[in-house]
């Protein structure tokens, strides 16, 4: 039961993340998503057959329940119709992962606080909530291509520094992969302090 919760967690979650970014694009200038009905909830808009089905089902078997991860189809948005054509990706892009971290923090301060306890049916639930928003956030702030904390990096590196962009985003398929099979342990601890914060649960 917990773990087709956390599957449906997941599902939402990569929605709202997904909805987030339209919402960013059009305050800043673009309705591409709003034009396409990408600005909305339901999930039948967003699902992509291999990022929110797929990927999931994978590895919900082969690590048997204990890692889940996914994503929908991108919210479409067009870069040049944005008021800032510098910051604007980049505000766009971490519009995101802030709404993962605003779930998190909404249904952890409801176990922080005491309202829902921790160790109750319902506290259990708000957990996975947390850890799988915070997971998502942490993950898409990591600076390689093609994820949100690339476009970030990019938007804040001073013209002089083109060259990195230039260099991730030639690579960044190669590097994305090496990140998630061999370095993706590195972001544990952050995930670990931040659910532990939000919650009230660090050691």
């Amino acid at each position: 039961m917990l773990s087709v919760f956390s599957l449906l967690v997941l599902v939402f979650s990569v929605v709202i993340h997904e909805v987030s970014h339209g919402y960013a694009a059009k305050a800043l200038g673009d309705d591409t998503a709003e034009q396409m009905g990408r600005l909305t909830l339901n999930p039948l808009r967003h699902i992509d057959p291999v990022g929110s089905v797929l990927v999931p089902l994978v590895l919900y078997v082969t690590t048997r329940g204990s890692f889940l991860f996914g994503w929908a189809n991108p919210v479409p948005y067009n870069p040049f119709n944005l008021k800032d054509q510098k910051r604007g990706p980049a505000l766009v892009a971490a519009a995101g992962p802030v709404s993962n971290l605003a779930l998190a923090f909404i249904f952890g301060l409801m176990l922080r606080s005491g309202i829902t306890p921790i160790f109750s049916p319902l506290g259990t639930l708000f957990y996975i909530i947390v850890s799988v928003n915070v997971t998502l956030a942490v993950f898409n702030f990591v600076p390689i291509p093609p994820l949100d904390g690339s476009k970030i990096l990019f938007g804040l590196l001073p013209y002089q520094m083109r060259s990195v962009e230039d260099f991730l985003s030639r690579n960044g398929t190669i590097l994305f992969f090496l990140f998630v099979f061999f370095g993706f342990q590195l972001i544990v601890p952050v995930v670990e302090l931040l659910i532990g914060l939000f919650t009230g649960t660090q050691v």
